[in-house]
């Protein structure tokens, strides 16, 4: 519909400058007007305005005349009718499109909630877009806005403002990323986030090393430092690239190339009696290896042991390739 109403707009805008150099060459080449009498001739004739002929008329020149006010007259009221019309769809569209998200928002629950969309929010959301999980992104550059809107769930606002936060669903939030280039403006997302939802898991970028701890005392639970991490992993590249690059393949970079699963023990309870890992039998069944198990109390144990007792409220790391993570979680119906 939309792109119906831009071809429309784009057509009557092109009739009405055909007409106007209708106007002028008709006048310049059929009457020898100059071109500024041509342009004011032509003008004061669409317009109906009534101001008299900068010379006399003859046949020639009032035939042409009669023929431009009639197809002036046809030309501007198609043309005004059009522009009217996609201004006022335009906004419509603009309005009904945002209550729709406001609506889809307004369902949210235990989603994440991204703030800024710039380089590392854009790989934050990829990511989050790989696995499935529901995240809205709060952004107010509105060019960023209108350029990814089609897929991306956008509140426009500043992030630091608590009522940008609270229509982004923060109280039913269950994570939120604060990705904004200034630690200052992330301390105070932190700061607001923390105060409005304490239950938040909320994970912080910092470009300074003085502002980790800050960050953390504002109710941070994780600060990243992505120009710390990215130095270590260029360093890693070489004392160790083999292992480096196979670290990457097991990167997400799409959405059906997922490598690696964080499956809850109760995903497994209804079909399986799994007192132990050696019960679940995953190896055999689907091809995933288990290769970290995480404890209620939020332990991490790496390559635990096949005898190893599962307890309620754990978690098992998983390694597959696609097809075999695929294939885990239509078995144990995991979405």
């Amino acid at each position: 519909m939309a792109k119906l109403f831009r071809t429309r707009f784009y057509v009557a805008i092109g009739l009405m400058l055909a007409v106007l150099l209708f106007g002028v060459l008709g006048y310049r080449l059929i009457l020898d007007y100059s071109w500024v009498n041509a342009m004011y001739m032509t003008i004061i004739t669409v317009t109906t305005v009534g101001f008299s002929e900068v010379q006399p008329l003859g046949a020639e020149g009032k035939l042409f005349t009669i023929v431009l006010i009639i197809s002036s007259v046809f030309i501007f009221a198609f043309a005004i009718s059009v522009i009217t019309e996609y201004i006022l769809s335009r906004n419509s569209m603009q309005l009904l499109k945002k209550k729709k998200v406001k609506n889809t928002i307004g369902k949210l629950s235990n989603h994440v909630i991204v703030c800024g969309y710039g380089r590392n929010g854009m790989q934050a959301a990829a990511r989050l877009k790989a696995y499935k999980r529901p995240f809205v992104v709060v952004e107010k550059d509105k060019e960023i806005i209108e350029k990814f809107e089609e897929e991306i769930l956008f509140v426009e606002g500043d992030a630091n403002e608590d009522k940008v936060l609270i229509e982004a669903g923060i109280d039913r939030a269950q994570y939120l990323i604060a990705t904004l280039p200034d630690d200052a403006s992330n301390l105070f997302v932190v700061l607001s986030a923390r105060q409005i939802n304490k239950d938040l898991f909320i994970v912080s970028r910092a470009s300074l090393v003085t502002s980790q701890k800050k960050l953390e005392l504002a109710g941070a639970n994780q600060v990243i430092m992505p120009d710390k991490i990215g130095g270590d992993h260029m360093a890693s590249l070489v004392v160790m690239p083999d292992l480096i690059t196979f670290m990457d393949k097991l990167s997400v970079e799409g959405e059906h190339t997922t490598n690696l699963e964080e499956v809850a023990i109760e995903d497994f309870a209804d079909q399986v009696d799994c007192n132990s890992l050696r019960d679940l039998d995953l190896r055999r069944k689907t091809g995933c290896t288990i290769i970290g198990y995480i404890a209620p109390d939020g332990e991490y144990i790496i390559n635990p042991e096949a005898d190893m007792k599962l307890q309620p409220k754990s978690k098992v790391i998983v390694l597959g390739r696609p097809e075999q993570i695929k294939k885990l979680n239509k078995m144990f119906h995991i979405e």
